[in-house]
């Protein structure tokens, strides 16, 4: 494949699908919540984070740099709980506008910085070919215990307890893919089978693992950028499905609608 060495495919592969594990049934419920860009302010502002630690003399790989990102990341996760708990009503133009300002912030850390170009070109795009496999077994692990909590506290975990876990993700996902990756693997795969009641988290789940198998063969094939490549790849498939799935609705009389989730429910019910 272009002289590509294929044991720097696996890594890369098995960063996708660990993201995919955690961000598919995340990404439903932040469709249900109407927050769609969180994900993006989250990875930004944990983006700062390793930016600041970098600036201050800590290595950007380092302990210290992800343990920067995790409490900025959180930090923001906090901001917008008590945002949502206060103005629902405009939860996402908030979150637009913490987007907007956690990006220019990096911007400001990295200006003088003569390899500032690269950092935000690697926080945006990732590096999803040379993830190291020490990250790896740390965002299994972390992912283990989110998706266990996921499943298993459901809509206890409220408005606060889904926040937290979000940030936690969003953190190491963005060292692992970058946010470009990181946002298109929230939102295709639920945005794709939103139609669907029946198995829609393993259909969407299918439709993320696709992207990434097919994304991450074509970029060796072709010797083109992979997370680029994988983003376009999982957005063709999730139209292809999306637009097959409504021909069958239709078939069977009418589209369906998707429900909101139990921790959604919950929340709009406290509210």
């Amino acid at each position: 494949m272009n002289g590509v060495d294929l044991s720097i495919l696996w890594p890369a592969l098995a960063a996708g699908l660990l993201v995919t594990a955690t961000h598919v049934p995340l990404g439903t419920q932040v469709l249900a919540r109407g927050i769609v860009f969180i994900d993006l302010a989250i990875a930004q502002i944990a983006g700062c984070g390793v930016i600041l630690a970098d600036r201050l003399g800590f290595d950007a790989g380092g302990a210290s740099a992800q343990i920067a990102a995790l409490l900025a990341a959180l930090a923001g996760a906090f901001l917008l709980t008590l945002t949502e708990r206060r103005w629902p009503e405009v939860q996402e133009a908030i979150i637009g506008v913490v987007f907007v300002m956690a990006a220019t912030a990096g911007v400001l850390l990295l200006a003088g910085n003569v390899h500032g170009s690269e950092h935000l070109r690697d926080l945006l795009v990732g590096q999803i070919l040379w993830v190291a496999p020490h990250q790896l077994v740390v965002a299994a692990c972390v992912y283990v215990v989110v998706l266990v909590l996921w499943f298993g506290a459901g809509s206890r975990l409220g408005r606060t307890g889904f926040y937290v876990l979000f940030a936690v993700v969003v953190t190491l996902s963005v060292q692992l893919v970058g946010v470009f990756l990181v946002f298109a693997t929230l939102i295709v795969p639920p945005l794709a089978t939103r139609r669907v009641q029946r198995r829609r988290l393993m259909r969407a789940y299918a439709i993320g693992v696709a992207g990434y198998v097919v994304g991450i063969a074509l970029s060796a094939a072709f010797d083109v950028p992979t997370g680029p490549l994988v983003v376009w790849t999982l957005v063709v498939l999730g139209i292809a499905y999306f637009a097959l799935s409504g021909r069958g609705a239709q078939r069977d009389g009418g589209p369906l609608r998707a429900q909101p989730a139990p921790i959604a429910r919950s929340a709009a019910n406290r509210g």
